[in-house]
Order: structure tokens, then C-alpha cells, then sequence
């Protein structure tokens, strides 16, 4: 199976990269809502390099912008604390135009994957006041969702398909479309794939919200694989529902006999400390038993303190839950 990190400042050089090909990764996720392929040209010179040091022949994801929603640059990071009161829009943090008309008071927002909580006070149109909940340190380029909302912005962005056009000259070997809604949201990024010159690229689909789940026996032919994106399903619906979500698409994907992958916070702990927990552990175990063909980790590579310990600790479980037999 393929046991994939994401690159970030914590694995930026090429010693760091090839111990943890050395210590099981096959591929990497380069995360294109923070920067794109040309801006990353040296970043992934490293990861071939790296990966030919290995004898590896690496698969790179880049995962797009699509629709998901996130705040703007920050001039420093933020700090929110509980009760205090924040600006989202103009003169405050910077939130897309597209969520502004639902800013009504009493709307929840979720930030960082849900792990800041808003709830909004007033809005006067341009902008509206909030209350920290859950509070936290706020960074630039987070996750915003707004629970309840039904907001549809379009599949690609404009940076989406420059970076399509810049995929197999950067031997991208697969792309990850964002919160996908429809079967039509991926045929559009295929077509635009497809007319780059990129027809032997894999498309992932990352199931990150209900439409997504529930539209998924219509999407199971139109993507290569299966994405059960946790950070933001998570958010889409009471936290405790979401394992038995994941059964579900796990067990729709076994039937159809299409690939998935499982992600978000499989050793989260592991940003900060060089063991998981058990709980992290037996997490990863039971994704490759309910037929994962990968599993991924993402801060805890990209700005973890252990990247290499991090990788080692998934590549053993998953291959340790292969050779599992009662």
C-alpha cells in the first residue's frame, strides 16, 4: 500500500526526505492552497532527489484549491482567545466574498478544520462580528466552513488550472480535488487534465462533505480513488457520527472494488511528541483492515517536530495490519 507525507518546512531538505523513504513513505502531498507548482520547483527538486538516493520512485499528490473555503493572509498569526470578540471581513480577519451573506447572528464558523469555533454576533454587510468559543491561534490560509450553509463556488480555481497545466512537466502523479459535490466536479477537472497533456495522471476525489458521501456511488467511476478526508467531514456533522461515515465509504469503495485512501490527524499527536498514542495507532490499524490502499499524514509532516518517526510509526502499523490474520 502507499504511505504518504506532505511536504512542509519540517521535511523541506533532502536528507530529511530520503529517511523517511528510508522508513517506509512512497509519495508525498504537496498542499497547492499555499503555493504553487512553480513556487515549489525547488521543494520537489529535493524530493526527487531524495527519492533516487532511496532507489524510490516517488508518487507526488498535489492537492488543489477547488472549493474549499479558507481566511486570507494574516500580517502575523492570530491569537483568538475564548469569549473575545473578532472581526470576520473587512478590517478584521480576511474571509472569502463568497461567505459574507451568511454571516447571520448566530451562524457557527469553523476554523483550522474545526478546531477554532465562532459564533457570529452581528453583520453589517461588508463584514460581521463574532464571539471565540474555542479559541486558539488562528494562521493564514485555514479551512472556513460554516456549518448548515449551503455555499457553491466553483469546482477550479484560476491558480487550479495554472497548476494542471504545470503537472506532468513536475511529474505529478496524481491530483486531489476538494470537497466534491458531484460527478460534475470531477469530469471538469479530468477534461482540463486531459487537454494539459495530463491523461496519465490519477484523480482523487476527497470525500470532505454530506453531498460528497452521498453522491458517492455516482462519483466511484469518474476518480481513480477515494479520498475519506476526516478534517472537514468532520465538521459537516456531529463529530461522533463521523466514524460510522467512514465505514460506510470504506465498506461502498470495497464493493466497487475502487481504491481509498484514509486522512487527517492519523498521528496528530505526533506534531509534538516522538510516540502516537494508542488510540492514533489502532486508528491506522483498522483503516488498512476495512481495505485502505494508503493512508497520509499532513502537519505532522509538513511542520511536525518528528517527520521521520512520524512515517515510520504509519508505515509499520499498515504493514503490520496487511500481515494481520485471526
Amino acid at each position: 500500500m502507499d504511505i504518504y507525507g506532505t511536504l512542509g518546512p519540517a521535511c523541506s531538505d533532502a536528507d530529511t526526505l530520503a529517511e523517511m523513504f528510508r522508513a517506509g513513505m512512497t509519495g508525498v502531498r504537496l498542499n497547492l492552497s499555499h503555493v504553487t507548482l512553480r513556487e515549489a520547483a525547488d521543494q520537489i527538486a529535493r524530493l526527487h532527489e531524495a527519492a533516487a538516493r532511496c532507489g524510490v520512485t516517488p508518487k507526488l499528490l498535489v492537492d488543489m484549491q477547488g472549493p474549499e473555503l479558507r481566511v486570507g493572509v494574516l500580517p502575523a498569526p492570530l491569537p483568538l482567545d475564548e469569549n473575545s470578540t473578532v472581526t470576520l471581513g473587512a478590517d478584521g480577519v480576511p474571509v472569502p466574498a463568497a461567505v459574507l451573506p451568511y454571516l447571520k447572528p448566530g451562524q457557527p464558523v469553523l476554523l483550522d478544520d474545526g478546531k477554532l469555533l465562532l459564533r457570529v454576533l452581528d453583520h453589517t454587510g461588508a463584514s460581521a462580528t463574532a464571539t471565540v468559543e474555542r479559541g486558539g491561534v488562528l494562521q493564514s490560509r485555514k479551512s472556513i466552513a460554516l456549518p448548515g450553509t449551503d455555499i457553491r463556488p466553483p469546482a477550479m480555481t484560476d491558480a487550479d488550472r495554472a497548476n494542471i497545466l504545470d503537472a506532468a512537466d513536475f511529474g505529478v502523479t496524481g491530483v486531489m480535488q476538494p470537497f466534491v459535490r458531484s460527478r460534475t466536479d470531477l469530469d471538469t477537472v479530468r477534461t482540463t487534465l486531459d487537454n494539459a497533456g495530463g491523461q496519465h495522471i490519477r484523480l482523487f476525489a476527497k470525500i470532505e462533505n454530506l453531498d460528497g458521501a452521498e453522491n458517492l456511488p455516482a462519483l466511484l467511476s469518474a476518480a481513480d480513488e477515494i479520498v475519506i478526508a476526516r478534517g472537514d467531514l468532520g465538521n459537516a456533522q456531529p463529530l461522533w457520527k463521523l466514524p460510522a461515515l467512514q465505514k460506510r465509504i470504506a465498506a461502498q469503495c470495497r464493493a466497487m472494488g475502487k481504491p481509498f485512501m484514509v486522512v487527517t490527524q492519523m498521528l496528530s499527536s505526533m506534531e509534538r511528541a516522538p510516540v502516537p498514542t494508542r488510540a492514533e495507532v489502532s486508528d491506522i490499524f483498522n483503516a488498512v483492515l476495512d481495505g485502505a490502499s494508503s493512508v497520509m499524514v499532513t502537519g505532522e509532516t509538513a511542520v511536525g517536530r518528528y517527520p521521520v518517526e512520524t512515517i515510520r510509526y504509519l508505515a509499520n502499523t499498515a504493514r503490520e495490519a496487511e500481515n494481520f490474520a485471526l
